[in-house]
C-alpha cells in the first residue's frame, strides 16, 4: 500500500543502532516493522487498534511505543540524532500531544445561563443607549 510509512534502507541504517537488545520476553519481532507502524500511527493520527495489518498486531506496536517510552527510548534516541545533525534540535508539537488542564477550555467561573431567544429578542440590548435610563446625560442650559 502507497499511503504506508516504511523506514528506507539508509534510515534504518541510522535508527538501528539505537533499538534495544537482550530484552526478556518473548521470541522477538521485527522492529524496523514495528517502528515503521508508530511512526505511520502518529503521522495519521488514527487509533492504536487502527493499526494497518501490515505493520503487525495493534497490541504488539502499541505495547513496544509504551514499553520504549516508558524506559525514555525515544527522548535517548532523538536527542542524540539531533547531536548528529539528522534531525533538527526544535520540533512543532500537535495540540493533540500538548496536555491541558480539564477546565482550560472554559472561561473563568464555568459556564453561564443564558436567556431563551425569546426573553433574549423581548429585552432591550446591552450595548446600546437608552433614553428613558436615569443615567441620561442632561443638557445644561
Amino acid at each position: 500500500m502507497a499511503e504506508l510509512f516504511w523506514f528506507s534502507d539508509a534510515q534504518w541504517a541510522v535508527i538501528e543502532p539505537f533499538m534495544p537488545t537482550n530484552q526478556p520476553g518473548a521470541h522477538r519481532v521485527d522492529d524496523r516493522r514495528i517502528v515503521s507502524g508508530i511512526v505511520h500511527l502518529l503521522r495519521s493520527g488514527c487509533r492504536w487498534r487502527n493499526c494497518p495489518a501490515e505493520y503487525g498486531p495493534a497490541t504488539t506496536i502499541y505495547n513496544h511505543f509504551n514499553r520504549w517510552s516508558r524506559r525514555g527510548f525515544w527522548r535517548a534516541m532523538l536527542a542524540t540524532l539531533a547531536e548528529r545533525g539528522w534531525i533538527a534540535e526544535t520540533a512543532s508539537l500537535d495540540s493533540t500531544y500538548v496536555r491541558a488542564h480539564r477546565s482550560a477550555h472554559g472561561g473563568k467561573g464555568g459556564p453561564r445561563r443564558r436567556p431563551s431567544a425569546r426573553h433574549a429578542v423581548a429585552r432591550p440590548p446591552k450595548s446600546t443607549f437608552s433614553p428613558t435610563s436615569s443615567a441620561a446625560p442632561r443638557s445644561s442650559i
